[in-house]
């Protein structure tokens, strides 16, 4: 591929929701190598978010970074309000941010199960709206896409994983919320879409693949034999907002290295 078949994006704005590690700044940049310009939200990590704008720029795009609590609708409206005074459009939404509160059943307070639903669904649901309502006021830009919609879900919108109710639970609605809205939006050449990642190497759960009795339990439930790198993530989304995904509407993609096929069940006699 030459570099300017490879910046597929182009004269695109995307908005990418917790993008100061991880999956977010994973996305953010795969999106800036194609030539996307992107807001960098941030709710946190501002040093973090700051490193993801550097990346950004090092791939030859324009980035900046914004502070907002995705769960909170002034915060998302700002940051829409923000991208567009920067960039004036926006043509692609990742909505990233999550989070885990992990606890036993009946010890999970109701103050964490409010927290991940808000930030994990709430969240995804209100930057989604913003999304759609700044795509409509813009008109159709390109010649196929309104705008383009990539929920961050999870390979526990459909595997139970004890322990953790608050955010299985906000991944499962994560799922319909997704095929709910590209039922009702695509008719306007609004795509909505989801990635579900498997077991990913990022921060959140370094204490697990960094230990190497752990992670050749955890390499047991993935027949591919290998953790995800947050770029596998990227990459997805990249393609998934480019006009080569443009037939895929209401569909999850999973990007898990098999963990979905249950490889536990599987037959080795």
């Amino acid at each position: 591929m030459t570099e300017a078949s490879e910046r597929y994006l182009a004269d695109q704005v995307a908005v990418v929701t917790g993008a100061s590690s991880g999956l977010g700044q994973a996305c953010a940049v795969a999106l800036a190598r194609r030539g996307a310009s992107v807001a960098v939200n941030y709710h946190h990590d501002a040093d973090g978010a700051a490193q993801t704008v550097r990346r950004c720029e090092e791939a030859g795009a324009r980035a900046f970074a914004f502070q907002a609590d995705v769960s909170d609708e002034d915060g998302v409206k700002a940051l829409f309000a923000e991208t567009v005074d920067t960039y004036a459009t926006v043509d692609i939404l990742v909505a990233n941010a999550g989070l885990q509160k992990d606890a036993r059943f009946t010890d999970l307070t109701l103050k964490d199960w409010n927290t991940v639903i808000g930030v994990n669904l709430t969240g995804a649901f209100l930057c989604m709206q913003e999304a759609v309502r700044q795509f409509r006021r813009q008109g159709m830009r390109h010649s196929r896409a309104l705008g383009k919609i990539i929920a961050m879900s999870s390979v526990h919108d459909v595997i139970p994983w004890a322990g953790h109710v608050n955010y299985a639970a906000s991944k499962g609605g994560l799922s319909l919320l997704v095929k709910s809205a590209a039922q009702e939006l695509a008719e306007e050449k609004i795509r909505v879409n989801a990635i579900a990642p498997g077991a990913i190497a990022t921060a959140i759960n370094k204490s697990v693949w960094s230990d190497p009795a752990q992670m050749e339990a955890l390499k047991k439930l993935m027949p591919y034999g290998r953790i995800g790198q947050p770029e596998d993530i990227g990459e997805a989304a990249a393609w998934m907002a480019s006009d080569m995904a443009d037939y895929m509407v209401g569909h999850t993609m999973v990007v898990d290295g098999g963990m979905e096929l249950y490889p536990e069940f599987r037959d080795n006699g």
